[in-house]
Formats: structure tokens, sequence, C-alpha cells
């Protein structure tokens, strides 16, 4: 889509899907070529084998949401969660929640977002330098668990290179549909051989304006939700607020072999959940940062790495009154180290080691109890080694993972309400530590069969230990209108992986295919029971359960470029669908997608315009309410670029949902989807200066 760079997408089939529907916008001025950089020099992992994007410039800056969820929602193969404005994950072929890591610089982000949909990831957007997401053999370098991908937000707070001079970039924006207001300073230079690092950002947006009502029309469910009757909103929909801050700085020695550095963080998130029953939460995190890395450290070795984070992580959740319900803490600490090692046999990889640990403290305001999961902590160490050859025509990979899990809660807890009334038998667990051993691997092979064009097989085994809350939870859950209840008995999760691609990168024309299959042994999923429980509001008794299930799934993209005329276009879809082998589909699938994008650029004026079609989803889980509207995304908008002496001034607008079509995603949970929908038409205006 991006003229200036890589090749996107076929004219005439870009001229029918998207002829009178095309506007100006804006977009990337260039496309910087793709290279994983999370491991800071593992260039050598970047394969077409593990299909990986990463946004980054001036596409990043266009695309960006308020959250995580939302910049990537729209991604092949990727969709989102939406809690309103406020919390959005990325949801990848089907998976979230544990089965999507998430990262800040190479480490764990360290909040509770994997927890539940409605707690908001712990990173401020606005100062993002890049996104990646990995798959298969190069997700094994940061976890085991990550069988749906690893996204890995990159801010560059510790600079690895001295500036030659400051530089720095301003950005602020309007948007119309929640009177959002936005502003990002980011400023890096350097003191000798010490470079410094300092960012800011404020986000704050009222609630947002919906199309139509805001409860799903009757036909869309047979059974109203807990809550359903209560107002049907039109205009601005209810807790849909949200205010967001942070402040970031850095600073690093930069040697002749290699740079220390640490970074601090404060981040403040306050935010509406937009239930029937109406809430809000108040986030703040502080993160601290360790790296270090030396270049060529000894006889073989390429590069040795250290880094390490602490994140102290607290959220308070308030009820409809504004009265404090619960609070969050989760402490997390985590370390690791890596060694590059140079080519022997044509072979060059990484192996290295890394530890976590994380202490969950969650309790009930002006009460001893805990909210729905006891305190437990999570201690986390595993070894790892990753290795990319190439023969000619032929490239392969390997990656190797062990992981020791243990979950410990604190068995003094008191999993209680046995006295609450539920229709029939409540159940009932007893806490108990467990560990997990769990071993991840991963092979692939790809065949250039011709200049610019290449064939691959991935095969990835993924084992992944049952969360806290899968484990340990008793108790409401009023973002969800469930009373979850965990299973101390659950066995580690494995999904086997294959996958096939085929791609070709030169010429003017371009694309790539993916079809895949993953198959998951002992999948862990919240299976609505059909009790309620009347004490808790009459909330649906939801119970952690295993069964065997497979997810499906293609992928598929035609880029085309006009270098002479600064034009280019691309088309694409993906589809999945995740089912239970003893039959029933899997709750929370994505469903399937067209779209199409195209761009203009000429003498600083860039426009572009992206259509999505989001089909129907019908194929829900037995207990799911649907199905989930089909609807028509429509995005577009226009930037001018000048420069006046040494700074970049950029001037733009954002054209959001032009067709304001209602959107209501299959991947959020009924409480939000039946009730929920994102937001309406919007337009946004900004001013951004680079120097």
């Amino acid at each position: 889509m991006y003229p200036t760079s890589q090749p996107v997408a076929a004219h005439k089939l870009i001229y029918i899907l998207v002829s009178g529907l095309i506007s100006t916008g804006a977009v990337a001025q260039s496309q910087p070529s793709l290279e994983v950089t999370a491991t800071g020099s593992q260039e050598s992992l970047q394969s077409i084998l593990t299909p990986n994007k990463i946004l980054q410039g001036d596409e990043l800056l266009n695309k960006l949401g308020s959250t995580l969820g939302a910049t990537l929602a729209n991604e092949l193969g990727v969709s989102a969660t939406g809690y309103g404005a406020g919390s959005s994950r990325p949801v990848i072929r089907g998976l979230e929640g544990p089965r999507v890591q998430i990262l800040q610089n190479g480490l764990s982000v360290g909040d509770v977002s994997n927890i539940s949909q409605d707690h908001a990831v712990g990173n401020n957007m606005q100062n993002a330098r890049q996104i990646e997401i990995l798959r298969g053999a190069a997700a094994l370098l940061y976890g085991s668990g990550s069988s749906g991908g690893l996204v890995n937000v990159v801010n560059d707070r510790i600079l690895t290179n001295l500036p030659d001079r400051p530089t720095g970039a301003i950005n602020t924006s309007y948007e119309t549909v929640n009177n959002g207001r936005a502003g990002a300073l980011q400023v890096d230079s350097a003191f000798g051989s010490v470079a410094v690092h300092l960012d800011t950002a404020i986000n704050n947006a009222n609630n947002y304006t919906i199309p139509g009502g805001s409860v799903q029309t009757p036909g869309g469910w047979t059974v109203p939700p807990a809550g359903a009757e209560a107002t049907n909103y039109t205009g601005k929909l209810p807790n849909t607020f949200s205010n967001q801050n942070n402040f970031g700085f850095g600073a690093s020695y930069i040697g002749k072999s290699g740079y220390t550095g640490a970074s601090v963080e404060r981040l403040n998130n306050n935010y509406g959940i937009p239930t029937p029953e109406g809430g809000s939460i108040n986030q703040s995190q502080n993160r601290y940062d360790l790296q270090h890395q030396t270049r060529d450290p000894f006889s073989g070795f390429t590069s040795f790495k250290f880094s390490a984070a602490n994140t102290n992580y607290n959220h308070t959740e308030f009820n409809n009154q504004g009265e404090a319900a619960s609070q969050w803490k989760n402490i997390a600490n985590e370390a690791r180290i890596e060694l590059a090692h140079k080519p022997i046999v044509g072979w060059k990889g990484t192996f290295g080691a890394q530890v976590t640990a994380s202490s969950l403290n969650a309790t009930e305001v002006g009460t001893a109890s805990y909210a729905i999961v006891p305190p437990t902590k999570t201690n986390s160490s595993a070894l790892f080694w990753i290795e990319e050859g190439k023969w000619n025509s032929l490239q392969g990979n390997l990656g190797l993972r062990y992981n020791n899990v243990a979950q410990n809660p604190n068995l003094g807890t008191e999993l209680v309400p046995q006295e609450m009334n539920t229709g029939g038998d409540t159940p009932s667990i007893a806490l108990q530590n467990r560990n997990f051993n769990l071993m991840s691997y991963s092979a692939g092979g790809l065949w250039n069969f011709m200049q610019g064009h290449s064939a691959g097989i991935a095969y990835t085994v993924s084992q992944r230990a049952p969360s806290a809350q899968e484990l340990y939870s008793y108790g409401a859950h009023e973002s969800t209108a469930t009373f979850d209840i965990g299973n101390p008995n659950l066995n580690k999760e494995t999904s086997h992986n294959l996958e096939f691609n085929i791609q070709k990168t030169s010429g003017l024309l371009g694309g790539k295919a993916s079809v895949y299959a993953n198959r998951f042994n002992n999948y862990i999923y919240g299976y609505y029971s059909g009790q309620s429980v009347p004490d808790a509001e009459d909330f649906s008794v939801v119970v952690a359960q295993q069964a065997s299930a497979t997810i499906k799934g293609v992928e598929a993209e035609l880029t085309y470029n006009w270098r002479q005329h600064g034009v280019g276009g691309r088309i694409f879809g993906d589809a999945s669908q995740g089912t239970f082998d003893a039959g029933g589909n899997l709750p929370l699938q994505p469903a399937p997608r067209l779209g199409a994008e195209i761009a203009h650029q000429r003498n600083g004026w860039l426009a572009n315009a992206t259509y999505i079609y989001s089909f129907q989803q019908n194929r829900l889980a037995d207990w799911e309410q649907g199905p989930a509207p089909s609807y028509n995304l429509l995005n577009a908008g226009i930037s001018y670029t000048e420069k006046i002496k040494a700074v970049n001034w950029t001037v733009y607008m954002n054209l959001k949902n032009l067709l304001n079509d209602q959107i209501r995603y299959a991947t959020t949970p009924m409480a939000v989807r039946l009730y929920a929908p994102q937001p309406g038409r919007s337009f946004m205006v900004g001013l951004r200066a680079t120097f």
C-alpha cells in the first residue's frame, strides 16, 4: 500500500473492489524493509518461513490506535477484542489471552491483560517506534505458550547508538467521535558517550458516538444477556471514555563494543467498561528496564546480551456508582541472557536462558477476601536455542525451548460461597501447588525455486501451562457477567501447528499465501454450564475445562506498485475457524474478512483508503448468542508534508468508519459484543513535526 517501498496489490482487482469508495488518506511516505529487531541483532531470524509483520515509521503512525488491539486489528491474520476505547488486545489466528504473549522491548509487559479482556495492556501506543508480530521458531526465544503468536512493542527508551544530533518528534491531534485530544513528545540526544531518551504522551477521550442503538437487534440473540434489558443507548455510549498519560526516560552508555543502559516508565490509564452494568478501571504501572550488549564478546560468538525488567502494576475496578470494588496488583521480575554464535557449517543462531517471577494479588475493597483469583506466585525458568541455515536455494530453521512453570497459590485462601444458589450443585475447588515441565520446538524449510519466488513449510509444537485464573478462579466477574470457576487439575496445553506458504517478493507484482492447521491437545476454555448465580446478579457459571480442538485457516494478499507514478494497492483476505474435535465450535472466533487498499504519493501529498468487509460470524460455540453481524469498514485520509529549515511538518486528516457501520467483534465476550458496538464515523485532524 506504500508506493515508495514494497510492491502493493494488483490494480485490476483493486479497481473492482474499491472503485467508487476511494478517498484520500494519510499513510506512510515509506515502508522500511521488514526485519525482526526484538533480539537486538538477530537479523538472521527474519524468515518468510514464519510470517512476520513489522509496523514502523509513518505506517505505524497512521494505523495507530489508543490500544494495541486497535492498532493491529486490520493486519493480516490479526483481529482484536473490544472493551470500548480503553482495552483491546490482538487476537492472532483465532487465539488470544495467554496464547498471545505481549512484550515491551523483548521482555514481558508485566500486566494482567491476559487474565481478562477488560484489563488493558500496560503500554502506551503513542511512544512506540515499531510493533513486531512473530510466530514459529522466532517466538520460542520469548515464551513457550505463544501458540497464537507474539507481539513485541519497541519504544527505544534504551538507545543502542549515539545520535549525531538531537532528534525528536511532536504530534498532536483531535478526533470528533469522542472529543479525543492527544499529544506526544519524543527527544533523543547524546552527551559525550551517553545517549538519552525522553518521551511523554497524553490521550484524553470522552464517551464515543455509536451508530444506531447500543443493544444488538432482537434477531441477534435468542435470550438477552445479563443486563441487556438495560437502557438501549443512542448517540454517546456510556463508559467508553479513556484517559491515558505516561512518561519515560532512558540513558545508555555507548562504547566501541556495545552498550549498557537503563530506563524508567510511569503509565496511568483510566477507562470505562461498556457493559450493561457499567463501571471503570483506574490503572497505573511503574516499570524499570536494564539492558547490556557486547559485540564479539569472545571467540566464536557475535553478541552477548543481558536484559532485565521490574514491573509494579496496579489497577482498581469501580462499579457504576463510582465506588471501588476490587484492587489488583501484579509485581513481575524478569531477566534473560542471549548468546549469538558465528556460523557453524552454515548454521547461525542464538541460545540463552530466562527467568521470571510474578506475584498476583486481587482483593475486594473493604474486605480481606480475594477478587476472583486467590493470591498466586508464578515462577518460570527457561532455556532456549534457535538456529537458521542457508544452502544455495534451500533455507531452514530450528527452535527449541524448555520451560519449568510453578503456580503457587496462597493455600490458606478460602474459596467460599458454598451457600450460593446456582440452581444446582456449585463446583468447588481445592487449591494446590502445580508444577509444569514444558517442551516446545519448531522446524521449517524454505525452497527458493526461482528468483524472488519461494515455498515453505513449518511445524511448531508449543506447550503452555494453565494460568492462575484458569486454575484457581472462583468468583463473580462483572465485566463478563460470569461467575468464573477454575480447575486446579488442568493439564498443560499442547499446540501442533503445521503451515504451508508460498511467496513472490520480486517485481512490481507480489504476494503471499499461507494455509495452516493448529491441533490442540487439552485446549483450555471456559464452559458455560447453563447455571446461574442469583446472589451474583444471575451471572452465568463458567467452568474451566479441556478438550481436543483444531483451528484451520488461510491468509493471502496480492500487492502491486506503480513506482513511476507513486501509486500502489493491495487486496487481502483471511479466515480461520476453530472447532472441538468432538463437535461444536470454539468460542470467540474471528469472522472471515476481505479487504483492499490503495495509496498515492506526489509532491509532499499522501493519500490512501482501506476497505474491509467482515462476514457474519454464525459459527459460534453452543453457549454463544449471535450471530455476530457482518460489517463494512472504510477508512481514509490525507496528509501534506513540508520541510521548513530542519523540521518536517506534516498536517494530516484521518477518517475512520466513513460508512458509519455498526461494528461488533465476534472475538469479544457476549456481555460486551451484544451491548457495545465500536465507534461510529470519526474524523481526526493533527499536526506532526519531526526534527
